[in-house]
């Protein structure tokens, strides 16, 4: 079942138009949407959630027409937002529990048989006892993702899942994000390149409401491949370097910028180095909104 988004277009009162006519072909499987804070990423979660209205364009998820058939969307959606809800003082089986009570599992065989293997799936057996309040950021996000697969869902939308995560529990994530994008689409919204690095067969790049890129990582990669120059300078030639050629991207290291030029000739004093999906990412962006990495 593919997801077909086609001319989306949002725009908010005071004139910021978060969505500009954006189109999307996501078939079954890892999806990363990346891009920075405020490109756009959220609005268009929450309109395929049916959480939120589109002005314009159309989105078919397989059959079902995702703008104005809300109730059959939601049949099928799994959705963990950046941040959900819960009775902290409740235990994590308890809240499943009431959780599939209200998604319409009425049988107690059924639902207990479902909770059980939802548990045991994000791995939280052993702490179906406790309460929610008790969890780790991790926990509490493996939670969400047992939430968001009742139903045995078509479509499944994560907004920002490894925010705040150690590298233990964020391996953990991309695990069982991996293994669920095996039957389903899979929605990952991240401005964390690693995520879509590490767990995504195919991507796009948002920023200002536009789609910049769309495709495979490989492909993205492709696009660079040879044009990344890389020089370690003063802080006091930065700005000179910036107005001599286009940086994309500048970090401290042991406290002097090393900085990533795209050129398609070699540029003295520069050294090629081999591409990564973070230069695809600032290319991109560098071209529509300035991007500086501390």
């Amino acid at each position: 079942m593919q997801l077909t988004i086609t001319n989306l277009s949002k725009s908010y009162s005071n004139g910021v138009k978060a969505l500009d006519n954006v189109s999307l072909a996501i078939p079954p499987g890892m999806f990363g949407l990346l891009g920075p804070n405020g490109a756009g990423k959220s609005t268009l979660m929450r309109i395929l959630a049916t959480l939120q209205e589109a002005d314009s364009g159309s989105a078919m998820l397989g059959t079902i027409d995702v703008l104005k058939q809300r109730e059959d969307v939601r049949k099928v959606l799994g959705y963990l937002p950046q941040e959900f809800g819960v009775y902290p003082r409740v235990s994590a089986y308890q809240m499943l529990d009431h959780i599939a009570l209200l998604k319409g599992v009425i049988d107690d065989g059924e639902r207990k048989a479902l909770v059980d293997a939802l548990l045991q799936k994000v791995n939280l057996w052993e702490h179906r006892k406790r309460r929610i309040a008790g969890f780790s950021g991790g926990m509490k996000q493996r939670f969400g993702i047992a939430q968001s697969l009742i139903g045995d869902p078509k479509l499944v939308i994560v907004d920002e899942p490894t925010a705040g995560l150690d590298p233990g529990e964020r391996n953990r994530f991309y695990n069982l994000l991996t293994e669920i994008g095996e039957h389903v689409v899979v929605i990952l919204s991240t401005h964390i390149v690693q995520d879509v690095q590490e767990l995504c067969s195919n991507m796009a790049i948002i920023n200002k409401g536009r789609v910049l890129f769309a495709g495979s990582p490989h492909d993205a990669l492709a696009e660079v491949k040879g044009r990344i120059w890389e020089r370690r300078i003063e802080k006091g030639e930065l700005d000179a370097c910036r107005s001599a050629h286009r940086v994309i991207s500048d970090k401290l290291i042991a406290g002097r910028p090393v900085v990533h030029v795209l050129s398609d000739s070699p540029l003295e004093a520069f050294v090629p180095v081999p591409p990564t999906l973070e230069d695809v990412f600032f290319s991109h962006i560098s071209g529509s909104d300035r991007v500086t990495n501390p």
